[in-house]
């Protein structure tokens, strides 16, 4: 074998070994979330998150202005195995804590567990950034408080993330 036929050889074997050592690709791709898990971490971000009117939150019933009704109320809305909700100063809207799932198979809607009037109701959202719009509708048999219908209309809760 003449000096430049040994040459060529051992480029050839030295390409072939510095190709065989070359990362290995690019990494996988995560896998796609499902619009399940989409919509629990819009709701609940990594397990939870409290939702609060403070800080440029309101409220309307019914097309009228009731933020003053609300402007302490906090609800922490949590993810995991049981999803589950607490919320306070909700002037006897929502309970104090229960159980959400979500409402058929779009999961744009939740239901939450309880014996106040907004339990039970499906509960429409749109998160946006920051910013948590919940919409639901109390009907007048079902928003009775001590026999008025009190809370009963159409409500819209723009909730700011604590």
């Amino acid at each position: 074998m003449r000096l430049s036929e040994l040459r060529i050889a051992v480029f050839a074997i030295l390409m072939v070994f510095f190709q065989g050592c070359g990362g290995d690709g690019p990494e996988p791709a995560p896998p796609q979330k499902t619009p399940e898990q989409l919509a629990v971490e819009a709701l609940t971000g990594s397990g939870s998150l409290t939702w609060v009117i403070a800080g440029g939150g309101s409220v309307t019933r019914s097309g009228t202005n009731v933020t003053e009704l609300y402007q302490t109320f906090e609800l922490q809305i949590n993810s995991g195995t049981t999803k589950t909700y607490t919320s306070i100063n909700n002037n006897d809207l929502f309970d104090a804590s229960g159980n959400w799932s979500f409402a058929g198979t779009n999961f744009d809607k939740f239901i939450l567990t309880g014996s106040k009037p907004a339990a039970g109701r499906e509960i429409s959202f749109t998160r946006t950034g920051d910013n948590l719009r919940l919409e639901f509708n109390i009907p007048a048999p079902g928003g009775r408080i001590n026999g008025v219908f009190a809370v009963a209309g159409s409500y819209v809760f723009n909730l700011v993330k604590k």
